[in-house]
């Protein structure tokens, strides 16, 4: 849910958008665009499979601070040079490079009224501590869940 190939709607038509310049400050107005937070992350080459339908953008280059892919360069619509085997993807994952995916074996729910739920506790250089919800949102949550083995 905070990760895949990337597709736009224009025209009365989703399409793909081409891996030609796309990097980590396209993915952070990707990011932006559906509302997620965490670490923007660009994929090429259709790491996430290949699109089917048309190929609607190009040579996307954003500057990584516009609030949509619309207020970045990028061709016209429709105009590419590209096949879906270049189909660009992106990773928004909350919990790239924190401590909570590093130390998720040391964690565990606190305070709660049963074992299933409760306060976020990690231990970490020797200290169990909480996690600031800032960012906090119900893939924070799946995730901690998933690490815990609750399905």
């Amino acid at each position: 849910s905070f990760e895949g190939r990337v597709e736009v709607y224009h025209d009365g038509k989703w399409g793909t958008i081409c891996d030609d310049q796309w990097d980590d400050r396209d993915a952070e107005v990707v990011c932006r665009q559906l509302g997620l937070s965490g670490n923007p992350k660009a994929l090429s080459w259709a790491h996430y499979g290949q699109g089917s339908g048309p190929i609607l953008l190009d040579e996307v280059e954003c500057s990584g601070n516009e609030l949509s892919l619309d207020q970045c360069k990028k061709s016209d619509w429709g105009q590419q040079n590209c096949d879906h085997i270049e189909d660009a993807g992106v990773s928004c994952d909350p919990f790239t490079g924190t401590d909570l995916q590093l130390y998720a074996s040391q964690m565990w729910l606190a305070g709660g009224h049963s074992p299933r739920e409760g306060r976020v506790e990690v231990y970490y250089n020797g200290d169990w501590g909480t996690v600031c919800d800032d960012g906090w949102t119900d893939l924070g949550a799946q995730v901690v869940c998933r690490q815990l083995g609750f399905r």
